[in-house]
Formats: structure tokens, C-alpha cells, sequence
């Protein structure tokens, strides 16, 4: 047993690793072009970060990978560990420890202060939803809890610093509740209407975009209305309150979800769960089959999202551990 620093000749090793090992936790196969695609050829892809374990005849028996860039969130003091896959016969910790070992080496040589599991890493790895036809989401936000990977990493510096809920609902079994018409009344009697942003009909997205401190957001929403993609907006008088969306189809069935955030000058109408079931609802209309997120397990907006039929179908952990 030996390990060696990424070579593309290692390539295909790795998908037959990935394709026994860790679709075992749910990750979605991979093959030539979606490891090109999320590994090699990611910007922030530093080959001085990923490693092979190599067993007996040189077979790859085990991967890991680390991102890191000073533009990244936390960039400037974190390196992110992407994945740390081995084989059933090599899954030990002293297999762990020697690829966990050389990517904190390496993110220690780049001057970081810390490593972080985490969803602001670039390599974003997409995976099944538990008891689905192969229902997707496109990011991992954490490492799965529970996984060998979660339990190796709380025995050996990691500290667990909280828990994503993923959460999914078939939008077939979505249905607007007599509780969203009681809501949406009572939110118009104050002057909210809830529905799709209109350029002629509303103002202030910008202003309003700028108070929730989140520069995704921001850049996000506002060219998808800029661009006519829709957009679910509460207004009053016409003026951007809150926003749920974009409402966008993915190839896959699933509806893009990027955010829901209510402007605190206006919190306490009933809004946030009104944008949410009027975003369901237009994802509906078009065709979409399913949604999915994650969000943090002490959020108050799960219960938003399980009043729409949203369930927790898995949990990830947010881990660091600082050098």
C-alpha cells in the first residue's frame, strides 16, 4: 500500500472506486466526463491536493481531495476536504489517516489555518435521494452523518459544527392549503400580494436584495429578473418585500432552488411561507417533478418547507478542524 499524488492516469481507478464505494452513501455514479467535469477540471482543482491510495497491483483503493483559493468564502484561512473515498478492504483508519494527513499537509503548506467540510467548497458533489427514482440533488453539503468518513473525523480533530437538513418533496403530492388562503388574505389585508415579479409592477428588488447581506442572492435573483426568468416576489405597493426562487426546471426534473428571504422590515405577515407555497406552485405548473434543498437543522424555516410536504430524507455535517 502506497500513496501517490493525482495523476490523470489514475482517472479511471477512481471512477471504478467511486462507483463501488461511495455510491454505497448515496453519491451519484460518476464516469469519465462528470469527474472531468466536478474534479480535474473545477478551477480550484489543485492536483497537489488529491490523492490516490494505491493497494496490491497498483489498483486505486482509495481517493481523497481537498479545494482551496483565496477567493473562495473563508478562503483566505480555509482549505475544504471535498472527499475521502476508500475501498471496503482498505477502510481503516490508518488507510484515512494517511490521505487525510496529505491533504491537511498540503492545505497547511498554502498557508491555511484551518480545514473545513463545508458547503461553500467549489466541488459540488451531487447525489440520490434515499427511495427515489434516482431523484438528485446537485451539492453535498457536509459529509454524511453517519457515513465511516463522518465517524473517522469525529474521533480525529473534527468538530461537528452543525447539521444540514436535505429535505425533498415530490411535487406531485403538493397541494396550496386552506392555511396558505387564511395566510394570503390576512397578508393582503396589511397590503402584501405574493405572486411573480413583474418589471411593470414592482420595484425596489435591488434595495431589497441588499438587505439580507447575501452577495449570491444578490447577483442571482436580480439577473434572473433582469433576464425574464421568473422570479416569485412579495410586494407592497408594489415594492419588493421578499423573494422565493428563481422558477427554473432542471433537465433532470428537479426545481433550482436558490434561496427565500423576507426583508426584516417586514417580517411577522406570514410571507415566507407564502413566497415558498407560490414557488411550489409555479414549479408545479411547469412540469417540475421534484424539489429539493438543505437547510440548517435549527432554521426556522424547515417548518416552511414541511408545511409544503417537504421531508428530511438525510442529514450532513458541517465539520472543521483548525491546525
Amino acid at each position: 500500500m502506497r500513496i501517490a499524488s493525482f495523476e490523470h492516469r489514475f482517472a479511471d481507478g477512481i471512477v471504478k472506486l467511486w462507483n463501488r464505494e461511495a455510491v454505497k452513501e448515496d453519491y451519484k455514479e460518476l464516469d469519465a466526463a462528470s469527474f472531468d467535469r466536478i474534479f480535474a477540471s473545477d478551477p480550484h482543482f489543485d492536483p497537489e491536493a488529491a490523492f490516490v491510495l494505491l493497494g496490491a497491483d497498483e489498483e486505486v483503493a482509495g481517493f481523497a481531495c481537498g479545494a482551496a483559493g483565496d477567493d473562495l468564502p473563508l478562503g483566505d484561512v480555509a482549505g475544504y476536504l471535498t472527499c475521502i473515498v476508500l475501498s471496503g478492504a482498505y477502510r481503516n483508519d490508518g488507510a484515512y489517516t494517511i490521505l487525510l494527513d496529505a491533504v491537511e499537509s498540503r492545505f497547511r503548506a498554502l498557508g491555511k489555518r484551518q480545514a473545513d467540510v463545508l458547503f461553500f467548497n467549489p466541488m459540488m458533489l451531487p447525489w440520490y435521494v434515499p427511495g427515489t427514482p434516482k431523484h438528485e440533488h446537485n451539492n453535498a453539503p457536509g459529509v454524511p452523518v453517519g457515513s465511516p468518513l463522518h465517524d473517522y473525523l469525529l474521533r480525529h480533530g473534527y468538530a461537528e459544527r452543525t447539521q444540514e437538513c436535505a429535505m425533498y418533496v415530490n411535487l406531485a403530492e403538493f397541494a396550496w392549503t386552506a392555511d396558505m388562503t387564511a395566510k394570503e388574505a390576512q397578508a393582503a389585508e396589511a397590503g402584501y400580494a405574493v405572486e411573480l415579479f413583474g418589471p411593470r409592477r414592482h420595484t425596489g428588488l435591488e434595495a431589497m436584495l441588499d438587505g439580507f447581506d447575501n452577495p449570491l442572492w444578490r447577483r442571482e435573483i436580480a439577473r434572473c429578473a433582469a433576464d425574464g426568468v421568473p422570479v416569485v416576489v412579495a410586494a407592497r405597493d408594489g415594492i419588493a418585500a421578499g423573494f422565493a426562487g428563481p422558477v427554473i426546471r432542471q433537465a433532470n426534473g428537479r426545481g433550482y432552488f436558490a434561496g427565500i428571504g423576507v426583508h426584516p422590515d417586514h417580517e411577522g405577515h406570514g410571507l415566507g411561507s407564502l413566497l415558498f407555497f407560490r414557488l411550489c406552485e409555479a414549479f408545479k405548473a411547469i412540469g417540475t417533478e421534484y424539489m429539493s434543498l438543505y437547510t440548517g437543522i435549527k432554521n426556522p424555516a424547515v417548518r416552511i418547507y414541511e408545511k409544503a410536504g417537504f421531508k428530511t430524507v438525510k442529514h450532513f455535517a458541517i465539520m472543521r478542524k483548525e491546525f
